[in-house]
C-alpha cells in the first residue's frame, strides 16, 4: 500500500537503533527524506549509509544532535529549519526503586523524556499548522497508562506526553495536522535482546525459546506472548504519518501485544 508520503521530510528522534530505526526505515521505505538523529555521529552516519544501501532511492540524511542540549537543540532547527514529520521517538529508561530515585534524577528525565521533545514540537507545529500538513508523533509506553512500579521515574514522563500530546491537538483543530501517541508494549530492542541472552548464559536454547520462558515467568499478562518487533511498530507509525491516518487526532494507539487488561 502506498502511504502518498513520497518527498515528505520527518525528523525520528533516537533513529540509530530500537524503534527510532524502525520507523525511519519505514518511512525511508515510502520514499520519506529521513533526518537521522542520535548523539554519536559514527552511529548516524553507519545508519544513514545503510538506509542509502537499503533503499537506493531514498535520501537520508545526518542530523546528529544531543537535543536535551538546548543549544545542540537549536542547531539542529536552524539546519532544518521545515519538516512534514516529527517522531518524538528519543527517551531513556532504567528500572529504579522509587526510594531510590533523587530529586536530580526526576529533572533528568523530565528534560529528557519531555522537554526535548516539547522544543522539537513548539518549533515545528506552528510551521506545520501555516502549511496546512503535518504529523508529530510522540512514542509513549504501554507503562504510561499502566505503570508497573518498576520504574515510576519513567512512567510518569511518558503518561506526560499523552497530556502534551492532546494539548497541541488542540491547536489543529480545522487543519491537516494531527498529533497523536503510539504506546508500545516491551519490544525486543537490541538492549533487550542482550538482555534475555545474558539471563540464558549457559542454555541451549534458540532464542525463541529463551524468549517464550522469559514471556510465561515474567509477562504472563501479555497475549502474543513474545516482544513486539520494532517495525511492527515503524510501520503503524508510518501509517499514522500518513493521509489516511488523518481522523486520528490526539489518539493514543497502543501496540501492546494485549498487556493493559482494560477495554479502553
Amino acid at each position: 500500500m502506498d502511504m502518498e508520503l513520497k518527498n515528505k521530510t520527518a525528523l525520528v528522534t533516537g533513529s540509530t537503533k530500537g524503534i527510532g530505526k524502525a520507523i525511519a526505515m519505514e518511512l525511508a521505505k515510502e520514499g520519506v527524506h529521513v533526518l537521522i538523529n542520535g548523539r554519536n555521529d559514527e552511529k548516524v552516519e553507519n545508519t544513514v549509509n545503510e538506509i542509502k544501501l537499503k533503499f537506493p532511492d531514498s535520501f537520508p540524511e545526518n542530523a546528529t544532535a544531543d537535543i536535551v542540549n538546548s543549544q545542540q537543540r537549536e542547531a539542529l532547527l536552524i539546519k532544518h529549519p521545515q519538516i512534514d514529520i516529527l517522531v518524538n521517538n528519543m527517551g531513556i529508561y532504567e528500572m529504579m526503586k522509587y526510594e531510590d530515585i533523587e530529586d536530580e534524577i526526576w529533572e533528568k528525565y523530565i528534560r529528557t523524556n519531555v522537554l526535548a521533545a516539547n522544543g522539537l514540537s513548539k518549533f515545528y507545529l506552528p510551521k506545520m499548522l501555516k502549511n496546512n500538513f503535518g504529523r508529530i508523533i510522540f512514542i509513549a509506553s504501554e507503562e504510561a497508562v499502566m505503570p508497573s512500579g518498576q520504574m515510576p521515574q519513567y512512567c510518569m514522563t511518558k503518561s506526560m506526553l499523552l497530556s502534551l500530546s492532546k494539548s497541541l491537538s488542540k491547536l489543529t483543530i480545522g487543519k491537516e495536522v494531527t498529533v497523536n501517541t503510539v504506546l508500545p508494549g516491551p519490544t525486543l530492542s537490541e538492549n533487550v535482546h542482550q538482555i534475555i541472552e545474558g539471563m540464558y548464559p549457559n542454555e541451549d536454547m534458540t532464542f525463541s525459546a529463551k524468549e517464550k520462558d522469559f514471556m510465561i515467568k515474567n509477562l504472563p499478562q501479555s497475549e502474543i506472548q513474545r516482544f513486539i518487533k520494532p517495525d511492527e511498530i515503524g510501520r503503524l507509525t508510518t501509517f499514522l504519518c500518513s493521509p489516511y491516518a488523518s481522523a486520528f487526532k490526539g489518539s493514543p494507539i497502543r501496540m501492546d501485544g494485549g498487556m493493559v487488561p482494560t477495554i479502553f
